[in-house]
């Protein structure tokens, strides 16, 4: 039997390599995120500096400025990664924000289902007291009838 590519599948499992179903506020704020021009290239931004590569082009161009282009104490250079540091811990807060807004949503999706869950868990037993209660009144007067 061959395997499902991880990349297809229904709207649940997209890009789960693992199959698992994405939680249905993941999908939306995916959906929703995908339609902002602003949200992807703060996600890319977000992305790229998280990454071991971000790092890897700092030591690379740290290194050819403070040996190639400016003297000791590289005021420009000092000038940048200050400016750098600026943009960067902002889209810090951007993708905490982010993460505030999903965890809301998130905890708000769970709150209502969890309402559903507990209305139909409190119908079902009420619909099982009430027919164990019919059951229990017909045996009991089945058995105390005489029988002819």
């Amino acid at each position: 039997m061959a395997r499902p590519d991880p990349g297809k599948g229904d709207s649940h499992t997209q890009g789960r390599s693992n199959g698992l179903p994405h939680h249905p506020v993941v999908l939306e704020e995916q959906k929703r995120r995908a339609a902002d021009i602003q949200l992807r290239v703060a996600d890319w931004i977000t992305g790229f500096a998280g990454s071991m590569n971000f790092v890897y082009l700092h030591v690379a161009l740290f290194t050819v400025w403070m040996l190639f282009i400016e003297k000791s104490p590289w005021p420009t250079l000092t000038l940048i990664v200050s400016l750098e540091a600026i943009f960067l811990s902002t889209f810090v807060m951007i993708g905490q924000n982010r993460q505030a807004e999903f965890q809301q949503a998130k905890a708000d999706h769970d709150f209502t289902e969890q309402e559903l869950e507990l209305k139909t868990n409190t119908e079902l037993t009420r619909e099982i007291h009430r027919l164990t209660t019919e059951l229990h009144r017909r045996l009991i007067d089945h058995r105390s009838r005489p029988e002819k």
